[in-house]
């Protein structure tokens, strides 16, 4: 590569790279469409190969364009391995902390990383929400300090370590039927009118083995892409469903009915994750050691997963 090629022309491409898109990255740097073009044709003539091709409306990288960006994450990575070294001489009065959050965990997250920034004001904090798979296409990357997920991912090497009880409760309107009615069979339940959230979905994955362990097979009504959407849909009388107790916690007490059936609330875990590979910086370890302290669930050792497939 020629001399010419500037840092931030590399974490302009980086950035491109990450969120498949020239507009995105501009608004994340905070720079004009036209100065990340220009940049990006630079660094292109730099490098002597085109790096970035469009069809349609999408962006994809070329192959000499995924090269280079195996090489600015290595390269990155030295700069974050530097600025650790940086951060564990000045202690924790400065540094960053980059999270990423499958849309569920927004219900707490926010908490959480308030809590920690009044013990550390000068500790810069970034947390995007986002779907499951965009949160495991950025731990296959190493994007990524930690990330919180309901279930760790299989096919990934991480380190996942829980650090708070998400029980999954079945949750009806308020003048429901069944709210009232002590120990409902999972018989009985399996007959309502079921809202789910979409395949592959860690909940959906739990509510739909409790009910095949036991012989019983639910066919939703609707399936929703958010667990608001499927609030709504409860409130509007369309079925009942099964959400993390969490999904709750912005709703007044009264505006759901908590249904009392056999085998729930189903026990799982909130995690926070990181790639195998990967040495925390300082700050990510202090804060992962702030999540365990506090005490909302006994933790069990952390294990590492990833049966290669």
């Amino acid at each position: 590569m020629r001399h010419h090629t500037t840092f931030r022309q590399l974490e302009i491409f980086a950035a491109i790279a990450r969120l498949g898109s020239f507009t995105r990255a501009s608004e994340e740097l905070y720079l004009t469409q036209p100065t990340v073009s220009m940049q990006m044709k630079k660094l292109s003539e730099a490098v002597g190969a085109p790096l970035i091709e469009q069809v349609g409306k999408k962006i994809h990288l070329t192959p000499d364009g995924q090269d280079l960006a195996v090489a600015t994450r290595e390269i990155f990575g030295i700069l974050d391995r530097y600025t650790m070294s940086v951060d564990e001489r000045r202690g924790l009065k400065q540094g960053k902390l980059s999270l990423m959050a499958i849309t569920t965990a927004s219900y707490f997250a926010p908490r959480l990383l308030g809590e920690f920034s009044k013990l550390y004001p000068g500790i810069d904090v970034s947390l995007r929400v986002t779907n499951k798979e965009q949160v495991l296409a950025s731990i296959a990357d190493n994007l990524d300090d930690l990330y919180f997920l309901g279930q760790p991912p299989e096919d990934i090497d991480v380190v996942a370590t829980p650090i708070m009880d998400n029980p999954i409760i079945v949750v009806a309107a308020p003048d429901h039927p069944l709210a009232n009615q002590k120990r409902i069979p999972l018989e009985r339940i399996a007959r309502e009118t079921w809202l789910m959230r979409e395949k592959g979905s860690g909940t959906r994955n739990a509510i739909e083995r409790i009910f095949s362990g036991h012989g019983l097979n639910i066919h939703p009504r609707l399936e929703l892409g958010s667990n608001e959407a499927i609030k709504q849909a409860i409130l509007a009388g369309l079925g009942i469903s099964a959400l993390s107790r969490h999904a709750l916690t912005l709703n007044a007490p009264d505006q759901f009915a908590v249904l009392d059936v056999e085998g729930f609330p189903i026990l799982r875990h909130w995690y926070a994750v990181y790639p195998a590979g990967r040495q925390l910086s300082v700050v990510a370890r202090a804060f992962l050691d702030y999540l365990l302290g506090r005490g909302e669930a006994a933790p069990a050792a952390v294990t590492t997963t990833g049966n290669k497939k």
